[in-house]
């Protein structure tokens, strides 16, 4: 969960989002050594009393910083491929969940299991019980194990929406009519919280989502008791 003053990225809790991390981490070095070389160069012109001809119209020199920048884009488009692959779809996912975005809150069905259904609500603020986070936690959690490959199939029933969970590196629109599908694994056990990342009306800020990471056998106990 994001905390006040926090200028970095969250922990990572999958292996998607230890990727993102890296590749922004690995992105941002090969900016800043470029930003550098920039500064550098218009210090240095500036600081020149007299420009040379042969610099202004070095064909040459325009080559150079031609090429150069099409091959760091190549060093980062390789490592952005693979997160498109570990983006992909899953072949044997364990669970298969439908998210449906809602004005203003989220229903989620278990697909897998003979019927359970749910709505999420945000738990109002004069609600909340002690120690819980204001306008992130529900009334309803999405329950799921941990360790195990999740595909989440993504919708709207009336506007669009985006279900985001950044310490997953989530985030997926919810479009009406339409199917979208994203995959996660969690690594650990824990309360992860996202909100509604798509403007979708006035009561935009108070579409929170919990999801709720526990291990298998709680998790079977949980699905025996919500099974309709």
């Amino acid at each position: 969960m994001a905390t006040w003053t926090q200028l970095k990225l969250q922990d990572a809790s999958s292996p998607l989002m230890e990727e993102l991390v890296y590749f922004h981490d690995y992105t941002l070095i090969i900016l800043t050594l470029i930003i550098i070389l920039v500064f550098y160069g218009l210090l240095s012109l500036l600081s020149a009393t007299l420009t040379s001809q042969h610099f202004l119209e070095a064909q040459g020199l325009e080559t150079v910083w031609t090429v150069i920048p099409a091959i760091i884009l190549v060093f980062i488009a390789f490592p952005s491929l693979k997160i498109l692959y570990l983006m992909d779809e899953i072949k044997n996912p364990f669970l298969t969940i439908k998210v449906i975005g809602n004005q203003w809150y989220w229903s989620y069905e278990y697909t897998d299991y003979k019927r359970i259904e749910l709505d999420s609500y945000m738990i109002p603020p004069k609600d909340l019980e002690k120690g819980l986070p204001r306008l992130l936690e529900v009334d309803k959690r999405l329950v799921i194990p941990f360790k195990n490959p999740i595909r989440a199939l993504i919708t709207s029933n009336d506007v669009l929406h985006s279900w985001a969970i950044p310490s997953l590196g989530i985030k997926m629109d919810a479009v009406p009519g339409r199917l979208n599908q994203t995959s996660f694994l969690i690594k650990r056990t824990g309360l992860f919280y996202g909100q509604c990342s798509e403007i979708c009306g006035a009561n935009h800020r108070f579409m929170p989502i919990v999801i709720e990471s526990i291990p298998f056998s709680p998790f079977e106990t949980w699905v025996s008791k919500n099974e309709e």
